[in-house]
């Protein structure tokens, strides 16, 4: 009021806010006994939301423990399972590798008893045959001894006699001689002339040679073996044994046919790179007869060079060869290439066994031709003596004997 100069203040200090001024909107309707119910609905929802994402977590959170937990529980089952397997398939193959080694030790023991009884039985059928052989040759040496004395009497005999026969003969025998002479000396002139001949043929491509020619038809005839066609380079044939359907079996044999003065290192050095090009573990340097190996080459006819396994050997010798090292390749099949590598006594065994058989035919070839030798001696003394009595016992009879009384008259009546 300002009646009278009284001047009175009507400001009062707010019961809200106690003289602050500073007070929020929900402070405010609090005060007065009034909510603010939009503000609480918005709490309210915020606060369901954050309840339910935080219920929602944890589910979540829940389910992947019991997923990680489950993949734990089967992996876990899972390795213990595959452990057991490996355990027991490692257990198998220790008692299989046992087995395996048991096998091969009485396989190596099986195939010596063989070779030790076989080679005893072959040198005890070759002593009978030596000694068979040499009684045979002392009867014969008997008797060619005895024709050797009885030609000598005849020929005492009938010396006389054919003295001017001999003279003719011995004229026709000089005639002969310098015949025979001429022919020699142009023998020795084609004999140049076709060595100059086979020197300018060797020269040649080797393709359709006749002796790989004459090879390919006999060991066509072979059962059970099969032969490439002519190979245009490394080797000349490709050579394997045939399987129930007939197609050719491993191990393969690279041959390389010669026919030369004698064979050499380069030749074997040759064989050795032509088997390495087309891949088999196995090569054949194949002679036509056994003059043309050397004598390191007939001592080690099966040995190892460069990884490759090569068999030096004739035209003769092949087949049967073939036949002794059949049970080799047939193991080679089934245990590899490196099969003879790791059995090296087995090699050796091989080795000795070829040896052995050559040798035998070397004292069988010797006996026989012994015999033959002998044979012939006796039928030429045989033909000789023939001739002889042939000859010479009409006329002796004619002059020597005598005729009795009584044989002349019983002739005479």
């Amino acid at each position: 009021m300002t009646n009278g100069g009284l001047i009175q203040n009507d400001n009062i200090e707010c019961p809200l806010c106690l003289g602050q001024g500073e007070l929020t909107r929900a402070e405010v309707l609090e005060r007065l006994g009034m909510n603010d119910f939009a503000r609480v609905a918005q709490l309210s929802a915020e606060e369901a939301l954050r309840l339910l994402l935080k219920e929602h977590k944890d589910e979540e959170n829940t389910l992947w423990l019991r997923f990680e937990a489950e993949l734990s529980r089967r992996l876990t089952d899972v390795t213990s399972k595959h452990n057991n397997e490996l355990q027991s398939l490692q257990t198998e193959k220790g008692a299989l590798e046992v087995r395996l080694g048991e096998f091969q030790k009485n396989q190596e023991i099986l195939l010596k008893n063989t070779k030790v009884s076989e080679r005893l039985d072959a040198e005890k059928q070759l002593q009978d045959q030596i000694v068979a052989l040499n009684s045979r040759i002392s009867d014969l040496a008997a008797k060619t001894e005895l024709f050797e004395q009885q030609k000598a009497v005849e020929l005492q005999k009938l010396k006389a006699e054919f003295q001017g026969q001999i003279t003719a003969k011995q004229s026709e025998n000089s005639d002969l001689t310098r015949t025979s002479t001429d022919h020699l000396r142009e023998i020795s002139d084609l004999r140049t002339k076709n060595q100059m001949l086979e020197l300018a043929m060797s020269k040649v491509a080797r393709v359709g040679r006749k002796e790989e020619i004459d090879f390919a038809e006999e060991a066509q005839t072979w059962p059970g073996i099969w032969l490439s066609e002519k190979l245009k380079k490394y080797g000349d044939y490709i050579l394997a044994y045939r399987d129930l359907c007939g197609e050719p079996q491993k191990p393969r044999m690279v041959i390389d046919n010669k026919d030369k003065n004698s064979v050499t290192e380069d030749d074997v050095e040759k064989l050795i790179r032509d088997a390495k090009e087309q891949g088999t573990p196995v090569a054949v340097l194949l002679a036509k007869d056994e003059s043309q190996l050397r004598t390191q080459d007939k001592e080690g006819r099966w040995a190892c060079k460069d990884g490759v396994w090569v068999l030096r050997t004739t035209r003769q010798w092949f087949h049967r060869d073939l036949d002794i090292l059949k049970p080799l390749f047939e193991t080679m099949r089934v245990e590899g290439p490196d099969f003879l590598s790791k059995n090296s006594q087995l090699a050796d065994e091989i080795r000795r066994t070829f040896e052995d058989i050559d040798q035998m035919e070397k004292e069988l070839k010797k006996a026989a031709t012994a015999i033959e030798c002998a044979k012939d001696l006796a039928s030429a003394y045989r033909d000789r003596l023939q001739q002889l009595c042939e000859s010479a016992v009409p006329k002796t009879i004619v002059a020597r004997v005598p005729l009795s009384p009584d044989i002349r008259s019983v002739a005479k009546k």
